[in-house]
């Protein structure tokens, strides 16, 4: 395990208080903290078992997610459930949540495409993450892709030279860096397609085995 140097904006700016995480769900269903909820459907907060030791934080609700109101039940959700059943870690004793809360879409016809949180956002959702975090007190926290490793360890933490490790900020708990499934339906290659898909099962084990220590 690495000493994380930083942290982010969802472990250094004050957060929302609640005692519960049902409590802090319904605080944000009204959520105006950003500009995003003026388009989106509606807020899409985290789900999972209140003692869940493994938080699993991704990017933003697609455009699935911001019609049904759940984390990851689109294509790259059901690619998730798949790679984490295959690393030994059951995705209903997970809780599962996005570093921002409201579907960021850039309209094409009547298509809605996704567009990427800007440090902005990722910040004023920040209050909610960390609020998160704080109530589950969970065993280890990965950060699915550079938005979510953003919000918890800041513009330092470099996705691609901390993928696979697992880093320790001090005074929480510890971070397993990997992608956003996303990135692998985008690969065209069935070959490099195959290959990351096996490099990303293997993070997850990570998380699996740190689990069990």
């Amino acid at each position: 395990m690495n000493i994380a140097a930083n942290v982010g904006p969802a472990l250094t700016l004050e957060v929302a208080d609640a005692d519960s995480i049902a409590e802090l769900r319904h605080q944000a269903e009204g959520c105006t903290r950003c500009d995003l909820y003026r388009n989106a459907t509606q807020t899409v907060f985290g789900e999972g078992p209140d003692k869940a030791e493994i938080v699993l934080v991704g990017e933003q609700p697609g455009d699935r997610e911001d019609i049904a109101g759940r984390p990851f039940v689109g294509p790259a959700g059901h690619l998730l459930d798949h790679c984490l059943e295959e690393a030994g870690l059951n995705r209903e004793q997970c809780y599962v949540t996005n570093a921002v809360k409201h579907f960021k879409f850039t309209p094409r016809g009547k298509r809605r495409l996704h567009a990427k949180p800007n440090a902005g956002e990722i910040r004023r959702c920040a209050w909610w993450l960390g609020a998160e975090l704080n109530i589950l007190q969970p065993k280890l926290v990965v950060a699915l892709g550079a938005s979510a490793l953003y919000a918890l360890l800041g513009p330092k933490a470099k996705l691609t030279p901390e993928r696979g490790h697992i880093l320790q900020p001090r005074n929480h708990p510890p971070v397993l860096v990997t992608i956003h499934p996303s990135f692998l339906l985008r690969i065209r290659d069935e070959t490099e397609r195959h290959r990351q898909r096996e490099a990303f099962v293997s993070d997850l084990h990570k998380a699996t085995e740190f689990q069990l220590r």
